[in-house]
C-alpha cells in the first residue's frame, strides 16, 4: 500500500509543507539578490560627509552702508516706525478691526446645524472662539474658526430649545462679535 492511500490528510499536509519550503527558497533568494543588486549589503548604514558631497559656505565680508531709507516695522499691521505712544484707535480703526458675524439659519431642529460666517478685517491667522449665551453670561462653546482672507466659517449644533444665542471672541485681541439668534425646537 502507498502512502497517499491510506493517510490523504498527511499526504496533503507533505505536500503543502513542501510547496511552503520550495516558495520560501524562491522568495528568500530573490530578495537576497534584490539587495545585492541595490546595494543593502548590511556593511555601514551611516554615510559621511564626504558620501554625499561637500558644502561650500562663503567667507563673511563686510557690508556697506545702507544707501535707501531705514524702515522699522511696528509690532501692528499699519503702525510706522514713529516713536510718538500710540493713541486711541479712532472710529474708522475700531470698524476695521470688528467681528462681522451671521448665521446661515434662524430656525433648526434639534442637533440641526447651525452655519455660522463672518468677516474680521485685520484678523488674518485668528482663532475664533464661538460662544453661547447661557445662564446669564457667555460660556465656550466647543468649536472654533479660523481667519482666512479675512473670512471665516464654521457650524455648531445644539439640542438646547428655544432661542439660543451665539458669538465668536478673539481671544488674543478680547474682540468680539455680533450675536446672532437661532430658534431650535
Amino acid at each position: 500500500m502507498a502512502l497517499h492511500d491510506d493517510r490523504p490528510v498527511l499526504t496533503g499536509l507533505l505536500a503543502l509543507v513542501g510547496v511552503g519550503l520550495a516558495v520560501g527558497l524562491v522568495l528568500g533568494g530573490g530578495a537576497l539578490a534584490v539587495t545585492r543588486v541595490l546595494g543593502v549589503d548590511g556593511s555601514s548604514a551611516t554615510t559621511t560627509a564626504t558620501d554625499v558631497g561637500s558644502l561650500y559656505l562663503p567667507r563673511p565680508s563686510e557690508t556697506g552702508e545702507p544707501s535707501g531709507p531705514l524702515l522699522t516695522l511696528g509690532a501692528e499691521p499699519g503702525q510706522g516706525a514713529s516713536q510718538e505712544p500710540s493713541q486711541e484707535p479712532t472710529k474708522k480703526e475700531k470698524a476695521e478691526k470688528e467681528i462681522s458675524l451671521s448665521a446661515g439659519q434662524t430656525q433648526v431642529a434639534p442637533m440641526g446645524q447651525i452655519d455660522l460666517t463672518g468677516v474680521y478685517p485685520g484678523g488674518e491667522g485668528a482663532v475664533l472662539q464661538v460662544q453661547k449665551f447661557v445662564s446669564g453670561g457667555w460660556q465656550d462653546f466647543p468649536v472654533t474658526a479660523v481667519v482666512s482672507n479675512e473670512t471665516f466659517a464654521t457650524y455648531v449644533q445644539t439640542s438646547a430649545q428655544g432661542v439660543n444665542r451665539f458669538r465668536v471672541v478673539d481671544n488674543d485681541s478680547e474682540t468680539a462679535s455680533n450675536e446672532v439668534k437661532v430658534t431650535v425646537g
